[in-house]
């Protein structure tokens, strides 16, 4: 493997950043709002659609640890989807291109979605405010932070993410108080067994909406991963990923499946009340003034989330730059080695997005926000894919490189795929998802079309796809 060392990226980002961007990536918005969905459609056994979901994320996480270890590079695995790939007609270049860009669209919504969120949340103090001009401050002073450099972005999100970690960890130690009889609300009550169990038992409707479940909640953890891409710019990439990938299962474990055992063990699943699931929660706590504590968290949720979109999108836009996956131009730093170019285009992308939502959101703003968590599947499976084959190609040329692997290769990395796919299969057989995965399949179309006219254009050869260490310099 050829590697060479061009990067005007700098190292920016500490140690206690990388474990918060680790710890805060998997805690979204998501959780707070949109895991009442998936408890009103599966019941209490909605624990076990977020526990299956989690364990494939588990396990893309591994495999994603084992090859930033090895390889750390901004654009992750878009580097390691061309090299995976690599062969006499050029497949690399393609498996590239598509990871690369699908991982862009999907940031470049999630930025437009979170500033429309934020906008209705900041409006639960402020009313009378246009959301638009909400959305519009959100996105002007997150594209701010992540101007000045890659460090402020670091201390942002080590901030935002604290705040996810610490109402988490709040909550889940208030909730086994409650549910253990030590609460002082909870005195009187002598088994949460009745709210678990009375409502229909474990599973009321069967397996078919807990499998359903595990579909509509994968989009819940996407963000797990831009710890491997803040990795290129951190002063200990390896031992970040690696720190990052040991402890995935932790907290897939307590964040999730731990805090929606202690909603449903609260609140019945059959409830109205679970359309706000951990506002409902606090409320049967008897905690004060519980809708301004969750709306306040939720709030740092979407900001989390805009200021980690407006990172990812502009990383993996730099690193398609170095392929002519995209402009050149976009690939410029400044001093501060911030790509002012990259931020700037994936924010315009946002604006435009959340104009939509206002003009036509029925129709553009619908197209977007249903096709972008298909294409997030579709990464992880490119991913799962580029593992398998790139593990067998280091263990034959450089098993040094192997600081982290991937747990039973490869029978777990195909279980994952397996899987994965599967959980496409399974969207085109329920209702409510036929329509994300068919847009999303659209969403790929147009990106193919997209390859073949770059790929006419710039006559691309088939020459196989170099791998470039695009670790930062130290300055």
């Amino acid at each position: 493997m050829q590697v060479s060392n061009k990067s005007e990226l700098k190292t920016g980002l500490k140690e206690r950043h990388m474990t918060m961007i680790a710890l805060g990536g998997v805690i979204g918005a998501g959780l707070f709002v949109g895991s009442g969905v998936v408890v009103q459609q599966a019941g209490p056994a909605a624990v076990l659609s977020f526990l299956i979901t989690g364990g494939l994320i588990v396990l893309v996480m591994r495999m994603l640890g084992e090859m930033a270890c090895a390889m750390p590079a901004v654009g992750s695995f878009y580097e390691y989807a061309r090299l995976a790939f690599a062969g006499k007609r050029g497949p690399g270049k393609l498996a590239g291109f598509l990871t690369g860009w699908m991982y862009w669209y999907f940031w470049v919504i999630v930025v437009a979605v979170e500033a429309v969120a934020g906008a209705k949340l900041v409006q639960f103090w402020l009313p009378d405010t246009p959301a638009w001009a909400i959305s519009l401050v959100l996105l002007v002073v997150l594209t701010a932070t992540n101007l000045i450099s890659v460090g402020s972005y670091g201390e942002f999100e080590f901030w935002f993410a604290s705040i996810k970690v610490a109402a988490i960890v709040v909550f889940l130690f208030l909730g086994a108080l409650y549910v253990l009889g030590l609460w002082p609300a909870s005195m009187h009550t002598t088994s949460v067994m009745p709210t678990l169990l009375s409502h229909g038992g474990l599973m009321p409707k069967g397996i078919g909406p807990v499998l359903s479940g595990a579909v509509a909640a994968t989009g819940f953890y996407f963000g797990a991963e831009i710890v491997t891409i803040a990795a290129a710019e951190a002063h200990e990439p390896v031992k970040a990923v690696a720190k990052a990938t040991n402890s995935v299962i932790t907290r897939v474990l307590i964040f999730y499946v731990g805090s929606i055992l202690l909603v449903v063990a609260l609140v019945p699943w059959d409830s109205p009340k679970m359309a706000t699931p951990y506002v409902s929660a606090l409320s049967a706590m008897g905690i004060p003034a519980a809708a301004n504590v969750m709306n306040a968290i939720v709030l740092t949720a979407v900001l989390s989330a805009l200021n980690s979109g407006l990172y990812a999108a502009s990383r993996m836009m730099f690193a398609l730059t170095r392929h002519g996956d995209a402009p050149a131009a976009l690939a410029k730093v400044n001093r501060r080695g911030v790509p002012v170019r990259a931020i700037l285009i994936g924010t315009l992308f946002g604006y435009v997005s959340v104009v939509m939502s206002y003009v036509s959101p029925d129709t553009v703003f619908a197209f977007l926000v249903n096709s972008y968590g298909t294409v997030a599947i579709f990464v992880y499976v490119l991913i799962a894919v580029s593992q398998l084959k790139l593990r067998a190609r280091l263990e034959r040329e450089a098993p040094e490189m192997l600081r982290v692997r991937m747990w039973c290769y490869p029978y777990l990395t195909c279980f994952a795929i397996v899987g994965m796919v599967g959980i496409l299969v399974a969207m085109a057989f329920i209702p409510d998802q036929r329509t994300p995965l068919w847009l999303g399949v659209v969403s790929l179309g147009v990106l193919l079309v997209a390859y073949v006219w770059r790929a006419r254009k710039s006559a691309v050869t088939s020459t196989e796809p170099e791998f470039v260490d695009y670790r930062p310099r130290t300055h």
